[in-house]
């Protein structure tokens, strides 16, 4: 696998690229925005630094998400809560803080993955798009449509939502969503899973698209038009 690494501090990126090239992958390291956006279309999978010279982070993790959907993981020395959410809802699939383990990054690059584009898996990528309310979710086209228009979200986002509505009359705990989604049901005691079912409902605005099933888990629901509020 082909991996992008941007990352400015020397030493870190020496330590990531040896460990990356242990592991069977090649390594385009930049250090600057602007190259990580000229070279992020060939990536299969990206490690960003929010500490860069020449744009902040999350601007540049925005950016690459309207060019690019490879596997991207943050890893930074950010570690404030509003810093980890922003990045998740900006489009992160993991966020890793530093100082880390090396091989529990490599872990969980693994399981960044394995599991990108999994919910077609899950629910089989078949059959006609799944009806709630007025929301359509399309799970063979990874699309969403609410009142007949169309609603972006990350594809962290649409993994959830998919999964879910593969299984729309089953109520799903937070370990098994994370487990299947994530692959790590001990992300459990993280926001990731609450930041991403938070984005749902905000950008379709549908409040009751996800149901939470207090002390357990979600389940998808069925919103009314206007239930935004």
């Amino acid at each position: 696998m082909h991996a992008l690494l941007v990352e400015d501090d020397d030493r870190m990126s020496l330590a990531l690229g040896t460990a990356l090239a242990q592991r069977g992958h090649t390594v385009r390291r930049v250090g600057r925005a602007m190259d990580a956006l000229r070279y992020v279309r060939e990536a299969q999978f990206v490690l960003l630094d929010l500490g860069l010279p020449d744009l902040d982070g999350l601007e540049l993790l925005r950016r690459l998400r309207t060019v690019c959907d490879a596997p991207l993981i943050v890893v930074t020395a950010r570690c404030e809560e509003r810093d980890i959410v922003q990045g998740l809802r900006a489009g992160a699939d993991d966020y890793v803080v530093k100082p880390f383990r090396m091989n529990e990054l490599m872990a969980r690059i693994d399981t960044v993955r394995r599991r990108t584009g999994a919910p077609s898996s899950h629910a089989h990528g078949e059959g006609p798009p799944v009806r709630a309310g007025d929301v359509e979710i399309d799970i063979a086209g990874r699309a969403v449509r609410v009142d007949g228009t169309d609603v972006r979200l990350t594809r962290r986002e649409f993994d959830v939502l998919a999964f879910l509505a593969a299984r729309p009359d089953q109520v799903h705990s937070r370990e098994e969503i994370l487990d299947r989604i994530w692959g790590d049901a001990f992300l459990a005691a993280s926001r990731s899973l609450d930041v991403h079912v938070a984005g749902i409902r905000a950008k379709t605005g549908r409040a009751d698209l996800v149901r939470t099933v207090r002390g357990f888990g979600y389940q998808l629901g069925s919103p009314r038009p206007g239930s935004e509020r």
